[in-house]
Order: structure tokens, then C-alpha cells, then sequence
């Protein structure tokens, strides 16, 4: 009963490609624990969870663990895509750009221009 209430999350952390998972249902509290590939996809974990089970959820126990914590997320870039509008996913403000370009000054010379396939770091704030 419980799995099946938070089968959302199950689902995510599959999507998310979750290390080193493990569910157990115990005394009708939902066990569940892995490795997210870095800090961002853990917090989308968490949000799910709470979008599941309210902000402060009984029936659950997590404990997600982060493999790569030196940055915030990894992201590679798709068509269309503007540094403002990665800021905004990952933000929520289009003026955190700057941040991220930043972060990649290496491989970015002008802010206006990315280009599709690139990996760009977002930087922890």
C-alpha cells in the first residue's frame, strides 16, 4: 500500500538512474536509499517525496546520498536552450546565468552562445 503510494518517486529514482537502491516496507513505513548523481537530482527526489507525502511525511524514510557533490548538476545543453533558461530550471531566476557562465568560462567564451551537446557544470550557490 505504501509502495504504491510513493510509486511516483520509485519511478523517478529509476529515471534518474539511482545507485545502489534499495526499498523495504517496514512496519508501514516506505525504507528507501541510494546514490543521485549529484545534489540537484536529490533535491527533485526530495521534492517528489514531499509532492507525495506532504512536507514532513511519516510513512518514509530516505536517505539519498550525493556521488558527486563538487557541483550543483551537470547539464547538457539541448536546441533552443539559453543560459537564462537553464539558470531558471535550475534556479529559478534567468539572472543566475552569469553564474553559470562563470562556472564555464573554459568552454564558453561569449554568454549568447552554447551550442547543443555541450556540458555545462551548474555551480552550487
Amino acid at each position: 500500500m505504501i509502495k504504491a503510494k510513493y510509486q511516483d518517486v520509485l519511478n523517478l529514482g529509476e529515471a534518474l538512474n539511482i545507485q545502489n537502491g534499495d526499498v523495504k516496507e517496514e512496519n508501514g513505513v516506505l525504507k528507501i536509499k541510494g546514490t543521485a548523481n549529484t545534489p540537484y537530482e536529490k533535491d527533485i527526489l526530495w521534492d517528489k517525496i514531499k509532492e507525495v507525502g506532504g512536507e514532513n511525511p511519516s510513512d518514509i524514510m530516505a536517505d539519498i546520498k550525493v556521488a558527486d557533490d563538487s557541483v550543483y548538476h551537470r547539464h547538457v545543453v539541448k536546441s533552443g536552450e539559453t543560459l537564462g533558461k537553464i539558470a531558471i530550471q535550475y534556479y529559478g531566476k534567468a539572472s543566475k546565468y552569469q553564474d553559470i557562465f562563470k562556472a564555464n568560462s573554459d568552454i564558453l567564451k561569449n554568454p549568447d552562445l552554447i551550442h547543443p551537446d555541450q556540458e555545462l557544470i551548474i555551480p552550487k550557490l
